[in-house]
């Protein structure tokens, strides 16, 4: 089978190598699965780069999250067993975390719906509590990410401010469903959503960004609101003052979704259902922007990473 291979750490595009390998056996408890699609995301980047918490031993398939078809013919979603990932034409999984496809979503749709709709399902839900009526700010709101979590704010009744970089991603943003686009490259962002809440601020605040992004949520989370800490696209991690938590009153937040699989998997299980649902009747349908061919991969891994897309860019085999 075609596989792409990472031989040493590096930038996605330089180090990734499409080989002929063979195909990977299953371990005890694992099954070999057909990859129908592979979305791309920002932590198969760092991987490749060395600098994901998870560090495959060299060399490894990255690809993080699947749609994929079991012997028998049935499409699920899955996260590959490392390091035989997903940017291949069969990947291993784990047979008793398999979750079923949805049938409204096609399969790079599906694909993209696992990651980063449970995290954003978990975040806003498990961790912030957001409840209807509130204001929801979200940075990278027309990324992968982000994305989600401007549907999944919407299908909430909340109001969603999101935050942006350039025009381009403010047009995404705004067919998303932002009530409220901020160009951080045209905009004070600080100022445009003091603005657009009145002064108030925002009650909960989904950063996957880090840097910069915190620091303004900082400025801009209103009375007994949560920040949501997901990630740091922007590489650089922040460090609280926790004074100004304290004189202000809001909470921060840490997500680690891939916890809940190991401490609550039926929790993960129960995410899935909520979201099969909300697809079913059109509530969210992940953006995917860009289907690309399996020798295209290494490229969109590239471009993923130095963000310049939007929404998901989904890996579709061939062969597959």
């Amino acid at each position: 089978m075609q596989a792409w291979q990472v031989h040493e750490n590096g930038e996605p595009g330089e180090v990734m190598r499409l080989a002929d390998v063979p195909s990977p056996v299953p371990g005890e408890g694992q099954v070999l699965l057909k990859v129908r699609a592979a979305n791309i995301n920002f932590p198969d980047a760092l991987m490749c780069r060395g600098q994901y918490q998870v560090r495959p031993p060299l060399p490894f398939t990255p690809g993080v999250e699947i749609c994929g078809e079991t012997e028998d013919g049935r499409r699920v979603l899955a996260n590959p067993a490392l390091p035989h990932g997903g940017f291949a034409e069969y990947a291993l999984a784990d047979a008793r975390a398999l979750l079923p496809a949805p049938d409204a979503l096609d399969d790079a749709e599906a694909a993209a719906l696992h990651i980063g709709y449970q995290t954003g399902w978990f975040g806003l839900h498990r961790r912030a509590r957001l409840e209807a009526g509130e204001t929801l700010l979200v940075h990278a709101a027309a990324g992968g990410v982000g994305s989600a979590a401007v549907q999944l704010g919407k299908a909430a009744g909340a109001t969603v401010v999101g935050v942006v970089g350039g025009p381009e991603k403010a047009a995404v943003a705004r067919e998303l469903g932002c009530d409220v686009v901020v160009d951080r490259r045209a905009e004070d962002v600080v100022a445009a959503v003091k603005e657009a809440t009145g002064g108030r601020g925002a009650d909960v605040i989904y950063d996957p960004v880090g840097g910069a992004a915190y620091t303004q949520s900082t400025k801009v989370v209103a009375f007994e609101g949560r920040i949501v800490v997901v990630g740091f696209a922007s590489g650089t991690i922040p460090s609280p003052a926790l004074n100004h938590a304290l004189v202000k009153n809001y909470t921060i937040l840490g997500l680690h979704w891939g916890l809940y699989n190991t401490k609550n998997p039926q929790l993960v299980r129960h995410c899935h259902e909520q979201l099969t649902e909300l697809a079913a009747r059109g509530a969210i349908k992940p953006l995917v922007s860009e289907r690309v061919p399996l020798d295209g991969a290494a490229d969109a891994v590239q471009r993923v990473a130095d963000g310049s897309t939007t929404g998901r860019v989904a890996v579709v085999p061939e062969k597959a």
